[in-house]
């Protein structure tokens, strides 16, 4: 930019930059290297451009479960309704951390009909998946989500323990 460039034309020209950013980003998704995969995935969630939904929409499938995880949590960060239904999906794979990341997605997404697949994931086998639903469910708040925490409050695993009472005061704070 040159010293006689108006607020306008800078302004401009970090959102073309941004643009290019993001474009780079989305390509990288593809990339046959599974680093490149998982930092572009990671990258796009704070970016919040919702022209990279739909290619994280598509990286809940990869064969890495690293970068998977991570689409799923950056689609929360987005926070476009499009990735609603694929969250909800990914909450019932076979993959724990990708499990993990729809339900740190959906809590992020902020869409009340998550509610029911997240407390039914409540009584999922790994504490990790319940603790991060419970971080979820304060999110969304409700009555039932409220009750699903006070169940949580007897889970054997302290982690599930202190996310439900984490989430349960957060709650209280914002009803």
């Amino acid at each position: 930019m040159s010293e006689d460039s108006t607020p306008a034309q800078t302004a401009q020209a970090v959102e073309d930059a941004r643009r290019r950013r993001v474009r780079g980003l989305i390509q990288l998704l593809e990339s046959h290297y599974l680093d490149e995969r998982w930092k572009a995935a990671e990258a796009l969630g704070p970016i919040g451009d919702a022209s990279a939904v739909q290619p994280l929409i598509s990286a809940l499938n990869d064969p890495f479960v690293d970068v998977s995880w991570l689409a799923a949590k950056s689609l929360g960060q987005i926070g476009d309704g499009r990735a609603f239904d694929p969250l909800i999906k990914a909450l019932q794979s076979s993959e724990k951390w990708l499990r993990i990341g729809a339900a740190v997605g959906l809590g992020k997404l902020g869409d009340i009909r998550a509610l029911p697949a997240l407390i039914d994931a409540m009584k999922d086998e790994k504490a990790l998946v319940r603790k991060h639903c419970a971080w979820a469910l304060g999110r969304l708040g409700g009555e039932s989500a409220i009750e699903a925490l006070q169940a949580a409050m007897n889970d054997p695993d302290s982690r599930v323990r202190e996310a439900a009472a984490e989430a349960l005061a957060r709650l209280s704070k914002n009803p």
